[in-house]
């Protein structure tokens, strides 16, 4: 026990040094960034093309105190998230649906290959077509998480370890009970793999068909104004 005790203290001492090294580590890489950063505005020397990180800075903390800049951004967000769990929810149904059935996996696999292939522009114009131009940014959203969930997910069911299907068949569980503590658990990893994938994508993509679309009370829309009014310092904030 006092082994054990005496690892567990150096262990918890070695973390405590560590740590502070490693927050020294990640200032001096900052600093150094910054510094290379201000060294790209000094040799461009044209405040329309870049802008500084001191530039950014102050327009950064100028905009954070206007309502309409927050206003910007839940916007945003609550579009993206829609359509991000929009895509989750229909991408793992689409999953189950098709591991089920061999004709409807047949049957909707082209679907895949489509989305996949399609240029996002070619949907963010077609989305324009169709629908209102806040709900654009949604419907991309979702069109990019679905396949990867939906492929993801199916791989995950067709993996399932048969040694502990058939364990659970041999002791009878339940419906419910075996979903929780044999089918979730082995099919988690492949989806929050296929999660973290579309969690970016959807960022992405979304921000592109703003600032395509230009809806309303949007980051992307902010960036296209930027470009056009060439704004540069605005178009760095509103990436960052």
């Amino acid at each position: 026990m006092n082994g054990r005790n005496g690892k567990q203290t150096k262990r918890h001492e070695g973390i405590r040094r560590v740590t502070p090294l490693r927050m020294l580590r990640a200032v001096g890489i900052l600093a150094i960034w910054l510094l290379i950063w201000q060294g790209v505005y000094q040799a461009v020397g044209k405040d329309v093309l870049f802008a500084s990180p001191v530039q950014v800075v102050l327009r950064f903390a100028h905009l954070i105190t206007l309502r309409d800049f927050w206003q910007t951004v839940a916007t945003t967000l609550g579009r993206i998230m829609a359509g991000l769990s929009l895509g989750i929810l229909v991408g793992v149904g689409l999953a189950i649906l098709t591991s089920a059935s061999r004709l409807v996996s047949d049957f909707l696999s082209p679907l895949v290959g489509i989305v996949k292939s399609t240029p996002v522009t070619s949907f963010i114009v077609l989305a324009m077509l169709w629908i209102a131009r806040g709900r654009v940014p949604v419907f991309i959203s979702f069109l990019m998480v679905l396949p990867i969930i939906w492929a993801n997910v199916s791989e995950g069911i067709r993996r399932r370890d048969t040694k502990l299907l058939e364990m659970a068949a041999v002791f009878r569980m339940g419906r419910m009970h075996r979903l929780r503590r044999v089918d979730v658990p082995m099919v988690l990893p492949y989806f929050m793999a296929a999660f973290n994938s579309a969690l970016g994508l959807a960022w992405k993509a979304g921000i592109t068909a703003e600032v395509i679309s230009n809806p309303a009370f949007s980051i992307g829309g902010r960036i296209y104004d930027a470009k056009v009014y060439l704004e540069t310092t605005d178009l760095f904030v509103w990436t960052a």
